[in-house]
């Protein structure tokens, strides 16, 4: 798509210009359709908070150092080791010349600070920093410091080089004979570079701790500052909360704290304490996601990025249940009482006054005045939900008893539906908790399926943040998926009272998980199509919500169509006599396996062939061994398949309304290590169970497999007994509005999803409401599939100027675009 061209949309009697780039051509006659949206401008909708969307961030995908903290020098204070990452050594990303060693003795720089560098006479260590390497700019300055030792005193030569040479003069610092004392310099670049390397040369021996390098120029020129570009980003969405530090980070590892006591144990949840006053005295510990954490960036830190960008700060504290696989409850009545307390305590170090205890320490720290906390969640998706509520309430109660006016979160697990879910929501609902935080990563087609999700939900009961959500990419099919879900979130405000996507940030050189709405090396940042799509929604929330309803698309609730396919998971499973009888009796397909097996296609993993009369799949070890037969376009039929397990941990994979590789239907029969079977859905390669029950396979039996599709309900016999049906009947409908008020502007807010390839022509009727002749038209428009990267930003917002708005009037949404209207009401 360019990026400069102009181009006209009909617009019945209006038109759009885009002010700096094309939106994809018009649509040709065939590939528009015909909706109308009905406004009723006299009606009241639910107000909408100024909360409503925000960002979680957590340390994944080395988000923090290396990251949003701005420190470029990795492993600064020698800290690294095998508990954080097998790989690590305490000189990871520093190598030596010369006599050099890292000491954890008396002779440390503090308690809480182990390790420390001891530098023989002469030699020198260089430090690699994140990626590639330290990024500078020409003519930007950096700040180094260092904290050292020498008994006799010595003078350290710090330089800024890379392949290519010197990147900054270097300097020579006169370290005293006066114990441990903290060293700075300055650095101007003389060139551009992001493979820079920090050198420390010692003339006599020395002991080196803490080695920094900071640009100067952080986000609000702070120091022990913040990434610019990142926090910049951050800024830009105008969030209304910052969720932080977790996440898994919170909920998983020891519940103990960094002391002797302890035995320094450096696999722990995230707890705030350790992450608070000067950096050279903050813990170090294990990150969940195979790193090593400084906790340079802390609690501090995240309570001034929520001041400084005008956010609702939203910590989030471990309740002593382990999850994110751990699964754990801590029986320790001590340690939950610790934790209470310390739960207490951030309160106070938030919003008490300078004189109390840890007020001081805020105050020490450079913020006299209160941060202003109003809400605070207690653990984070635990899979144990009795055991987590039982802890949940005594830290409810100890905070609500102290302080009032403070909403505690709770959480409903890790899933959108189940057995956890239920159970969770159901104690939440009995003890009339505040809030209540929901996850879920799903496919497009789920977010398209469940814009109704919150219809439904009890308007009395607890309402709803959703914590963290993402739809398994970061392609602009994904943003809009996750758009047309937003409009059901706004129309739903009065029970979903937060949002925010998750994760936040992806260092492209250090991925744990994708999704990431922003994206960053060592010296760019760009927003993903997700990022962009979050920013368009945060930017214009509007007050409240003005009643509409909308045409839909017919088609998109056809029967289930689709191929049949057998699979396995880590086992090797046998087939046989499989069958697909048409509804009115015709044979379809009819394979006894006693030639070959050319009717099928092999589309997975494993080992297929004939042995004895039957298709077997030999490989114990292979997922997800897809082969399928038939013709996508099937509908309306009866599949038949007699399957033995031979060996390996689970059972087996039969699949039908097999579109594509990435596209089907399957009845998990004997997963989840031979524990249940379920019904999944499979769209785009994300998987959505719709069904499930408990249920183990024996080996060497046979087992009858019959599968029942008719239209969009299917029955499913195991043995000749019905396991169980469903019917899945939500239309993954990709036209999707909701319109909302902007009190301040006197603006209707009108917000169209239309995530299709044909154009959406559509009749805007506005209630007799009396509105300005021109609007304000802001468009995402952009292939299914664009996504953006650091040199190419093709989903970006389009703004353009729209004539002949009146109470009626018609409008040509692009294919696969999200548009937000701003009208002026007179």
């Amino acid at each position: 798509m360019s990026r400069t061209a102009r181009r006209r949309f009909g617009l019945g009697a209006s038109a759009i210009l885009l002010a700096t780039a094309a939106l994809p051509a018009p649509a040709h006659a065939e590939d528009v359709r015909d909706y109308a949206i009905t406004v009723d401008p006299s009606a009241q909708g639910p107000a909408i908070d100024r909360t409503m969307y925000g960002v979680f961030f957590e340390d994944i995908n080395r988000a923090a150092d290396g990251g949003l903290y701005a420190e470029l020098v990795q492993n600064r204070s020698f800290e690294y080791s095998t508990d954080d990452n097998k790989a690590y050594t305490p000189l990871t990303a520093w190598t030596v010349s010369g006599a050099a060693q890292v000491v954890n003795d008396s002779g440390r720089l503090d308690d809480r600070n182990r390790d420390y560098l001891s530098l023989g006479a002469g030699s020198s260590v260089t430090n690699s920093g994140y990626g590639t390497g330290i990024a500078v700019q020409d003519g930007r300055k950096y700040d180094f410091s260092v904290w050292a030792r020498a008994d006799a005193g010595t003078t350290l030569t710090v330089s800024l080089q890379d392949a290519g040479g010197t990147l900054a003069s270097a300097h020579r610092i006169a370290v005293k004979k006066s114990g441990w004392a903290r060293y700075e310099a300055a650095f101007t670049a003389s060139r551009t570079s992001t493979t820079g390397r920090l050198g420390v040369a010692s003339d006599a021996a020395a002991a080196l701790d803490m080695v920094s390098l900071f640009p100067r120029d952080t986000y609000k020129h702070e120091p022990n500052g913040l990434r610019k570009d990142l926090a910049e980003k951050i800024a830009a969405l105008h969030p209304g909360f910052v969720r932080f530090p977790g996440g898994c980070l919170v909920n998983t590892g020891s519940m103990q704290d960094y002391s002797e006591a302890s035995g320094w144990q450096r696999k722990r949840a995230y707890q705030w304490k350790d992450t608070v006053g000067p950096v050279e005295r903050r813990a170090t510990n294990a990150n969940f996601w195979g790193y090593n954490q400084s906790y340079g960036l802390g609690y501090y830190e995240y309570f001034r990025l929520a001041e400084d960008i005008g956010a609702m700060p939203l910590p989030v504290v471990p309740a002593l249940v382990t999850g994110c696989g751990q699964n754990k409850a801590v029986d320790d009545p001590a340690l939950l009482k610790r934790h209470i307390q310390d739960t207490l305590d951030l309160i106070e170090f938030a919003n008490g006054p300078a004189t109390s205890k840890w007020g001081k320490v805020r105050a020490g720290m450079g913020h006299p005045k209160p941060f202003h906390l109003t809400h605070i969640e207690v653990g984070n998706e635990e899979n144990l939900p009795d055991e987590f509520f039982a802890r949940f309430t005594r830290f409810r109660a100890a905070i609500q008893a102290k302080y009032p006016y403070m909403r505690v979160i709770s959480n409903a697990g890790p899933d959108a539906s189940g057995t956890t879910f239920d159970t969770a929501w159901k104690l939440n609902r009995d003890a009339k908790v505040d809030l209540v935080d929901e996850h879920y990563y799903k496919s497009p087609t789920w977010f398209l399926q469940n814009n109704d999700r919150y219809d439904s939900y009890d308007r009395s009961g607890p309402k709803v943040f959703v914590g963290e959500y993402a739809s398994q990419g970061n392609a602009f099919k994904n943003g809009l998926a996750e758009a047309a879900y937003m409009t059901g979130l706004e129309r739903n405000a009065d029970v979903v009272r937060l949002a925010s996507y998750a994760p936040l940030f992806a260092d492209e050189d250090a991925v744990q998980w994708r999704p990431d709405l922003v994206w960053f090396n060592n010296h760019a940042s760009w927003g993903s199509a997700n990022y962009q799509v979050q920013k368009l929604f945060m930017n214009n929330v509007g007050d409240r919500v003005v009643p509409s309803t909308a045409t839909t698309t017919p088609e998109v609730s056809g029967p289930i169509t689709g191929a049949v396919g057998l699979s396995t998971w880590n086992t090797s499973a046998a087939y046989d006599d499989v069958s697909v009888t048409a509804a009115d009796g015709s044979t379809l397909l009819s394979d006894d396996f006693s030639g070959d097996a050319s009717k099928w296609t092999h589309t997975g993993t494993g080992s297929w062939g004939v042995q004895d009369g039957q298709y077997v799949q030999t490989d114990t070890t292979a997922q997800n061994t897809m082969v399928s037969a038939g013709d996508p376009s099937w509908h309306d039929y009866d599949l038949h398949v007699k399957a033995t397990k031979k060996a390996g941990q689970e059972g087996f994979l039969v699949a039908f309304g097999v579109k594509d590789t990435g596209d089907y239907y399957w009845w998990n029969i004997g997963g989840w290590n031979n524990t249940q079977s379920a019904v999944e859905q499979a769209v785009d390669g994300g998987k959505s169970t719709l069904l499930s029950k408990p249920g183990s396979v024996d080996t060497g039996r046979a087992y009858d497999i019959d599968i029942k599709v008719r239209g969009r309900q299917v029955t499913l016999f195991l043995d000749g007994q019905q396991w169980g049906s469903f019917t899945d009947d939500k239309p993954a409908e990709p036209f999707r509005q909701v319109v909302t008020r902007d009190t301040k502007t006197g603006e209707l807010i009108v917000k169209v999803v239309n995530d299709q390839s044909s154009a959406a022509r559509t009749t805007l009727d506005l209630g007799g409401a009396k509105v300005a002749s021109r609007a304000r038209a802001t468009t995402l428009a952009a292939a299914p599939d664009a996504v953006n990267t650091e040199t190419s930003t093709v989903v970006t917002p389009q703004t353009s100027t729209v004539t002949g708005v009146s109470d009626r009037f018609t409008y040509t949404f692009p294919a696969n675009s999200v548009t937000f209207l701003r009208i002026k009401q007179r």
